[in-house]
């Protein structure tokens, strides 16, 4: 066997590695795989006796190439929140297979890929790999990415703005009522709703015709049954330091509910599709 027929056969043994890193900075299975290919043929450029230590050389491979990725989509902005409107069918994620998306979601968190989104470029690097690895990739010393994985873990978990019991109740309440709009169940979704509660919503969240506020269990269950729709898509996370639900199509952003609650209760919630209005929410992953 030839020096570069070993690397070859080394790095098929780290491409699932590879592919998974990928995946995690970038939240797209195209893209992950992209990165991963470009990677193989960069290796399959180099001398062999360049590479001391295959996993490594790999690792920060791919990690410069998800790096320059981030930044060109950063600059590009081509994929606005907002929209469509929840009531629409979302449609592929741009640039991927729906079926492969839909299990990058499921395997790497549809709410992680939400708030991962928010992170800058080199963020979003140093919480996918260790920050010991990754330091030259970013161009800073080891401890400044320290610093900057510290960071990027703390944008990602976010702080409660109530306290841990009352977070609890929030959740038990609002998991519950995704459970009942997922399902389709009227009686399930009314259990959990205030008589009185009320579903506001901005212009972008809502087809032509409907009304930007609703008032009333039964009128806002309703209301519900068209969400419901979209609640598999559905997660929920934190959002202003409170419970609330986003809904992201391959983990992409479409609408935010902010939700308040009251004696196990929902009083209200507000539907957010604005792009203006998305970017300037807080949003967290929900732990535990």
């Amino acid at each position: 066997m030839s020096a570069h027929d070993g690397l070859a056969e080394g790095f098929e043994t780290h491409r699932s590695r590879l592919r998974a890193v990928a995946q995690r900075m970038l939240g797209s299975h195209s893209e992950a795989e992209d990165a991963v290919q470009e990677a193989w043929l960069r290796l399959a450029r180099t001398e062999a006796d360049a590479v001391h230590n295959l996993g490594g050389w790999l690792t920060t491979t791919v990690s410069r190439i998800c790096l320059d990725m981030l930044r060109a989509r950063a600059s590009r902005r081509e994929d606005p929140a907002g929209h469509p409107v929840p009531d629409e069918d979302p449609g592929p994620a741009a640039g991927g297979c729906p079926e492969q998306e839909a299990v990058l979601a499921d395997s790497v968190g549809r709410a992680l890929l939400v708030v991962l989104d928010r992170l800058g470029p080199a963020e979003r690097v140093v919480f996918a790999v260790p920050f010991d690895e990754i330091a030259p990739v970013v161009d800073r010393s080891l401890a400044a990415a320290k610093q900057l994985a510290s960071r990027a873990r703390r944008k990602v978990r976010g702080a409660p703005a109530v306290p841990g019991a009352e977070l609890a109740r929030q959740r038990l309440v609002i998991e519950a009522f995704l459970s009942a709009a997922r399902a389709g169940d009227i009686d399930a979704v009314l259990a959990v709703l205030a008589p009185d509660v009320v579903r506001r919503a901005d212009r972008a969240a809502l087809p032509e015709g409907r009304p930007v506020e609703v008032r009333g269990a039964r009128a806002v269950a309703k209301e519900i049954v068209v969400f419901g729709r979209n609640a598999h898509v559905a997660e929920v996370v934190l959002i202003n330091g409170a419970v609330g639900i986003v809904v992201a199509p391959h983990g992409r952003l479409r609408l935010v509910l902010t939700v308040t609650t009251a004696r196990r209760r929902i009083t209200g919630y507000e539907l957010i599709a604005d792009p203006n209005r998305l970017q300037q929410l807080d949003l967290a992953v929900l732990g535990g």
